[in-house]
């Protein structure tokens, strides 16, 4: 059995896609591209398909993951395309390698985020960013199936910066695929790393948390994007690629005894 991981977005209008919209999506994709799906036992048998830590509807996202298993090996380029001409357009399949390693979910301990604040004085949004991370904790509530409850989202952030466009960077920025929404003002812009902890904290919640020590409310809301997620490396803050592994697990493996003839073969061959 093959498995291979896949590197997906979330653009545009499909933002506003649920994880369970995106699941019937990606398994009529699956059959439409003819994919040799490995299946689950039982009397109601499904594709072996794993999501890995999804982003909340309504966000955009660059960085999601997901893990199929194959019953016949496939190239993994070649499948990737097959099932990005399948997905409609703004659901990418943009990378896609064989699984050589384990544990993928537990190489996606963060997540790069940015959050584009329309409306928000850059200058504005800097004070309430130096008074978020000047404060030991910021206690936030978010609705849940059993109640309020209330947590703190201080702790979880690593890193929060904010940026400044102009008019002109701004609305050459909304034709790029990765632009969540059109915009012809200048906003605000921040950039967090966020570690995933229990209870999660959400991009949503470090908003709260800037309103609460700042006051800080845009007049509409923030669109959020996914950037990136992976492990997060304590040295240099930054969010590595999660599979990363398994293409350097691939360089190291020495070719197969078929792979192995056939390449001597060919150096044999005449020009």
């Amino acid at each position: 059995m093959q498995r291979i991981r896949l590197r997906y977005t979330k653009r545009g209008r499909l933002r506003f896609t649920s994880h369970r919209d995106f699941q019937r999506a990606f398994e009529r994709a699956l059959r439409r591209a003819e994919v040799p799906m490995a299946y689950s036992a039982g009397f109601t048998p499904h594709p072996k398909v794993s999501y890995a830590n999804a982003a909340p509807t309504g966000t955009g996202s660059e960085a999601e993951y997901l893990e199929i298993a194959l019953t016949e090996t496939r190239d993994p380029e070649k499948l990737r395309e097959l099932l990005d001409e399948s997905l409609p357009a703004g659901l990418d399949i943009i990378d896609a390698v064989e699984a050589r390693t384990s544990g993928l979910a537990d190489r996606l301990t963060a997540s790069v985020w940015e959050l584009r604040l329309d409306g928000v004085d850059p200058a504005e949004a800097e004070r309430a960013v130096e008074a978020f991370k000047a404060a030991d904790v910021v206690e936030v509530q978010r609705k849940t199936k059993n109640g309020m409850r209330t947590f703190d989202a201080r702790s979880a952030v690593a890193s929060l910066e904010t940026h400044s466009k102009t008019h002109s960077e701004t609305h050459s920025e909304t034709d790029s695929p990765q632009a969540d929404r059109p915009t012809d003002q200048p906003c605000a812009i921040l950039r967090l790393v966020v570690r995933h902890v229990t209870p999660a904290v959400r991009p949503d919640d470090v908003l709260s948390g800037l309103r609460a020590v700042a006051d800080l409310a845009p007049p509409v809301a923030a669109a959020v994007t996914r950037l990136a997620q992976g492990l997060f490396d304590e040295e240099t803050g930054t969010v590595t690629d999660p599979l990363a592994p398994d293409r350097e697990a691939v360089t190291a493996v020495p070719p197969s005894h078929e792979e192995a003839v056939a390449e001597t073969a060919a150096a044999k061959a005449p020009a």
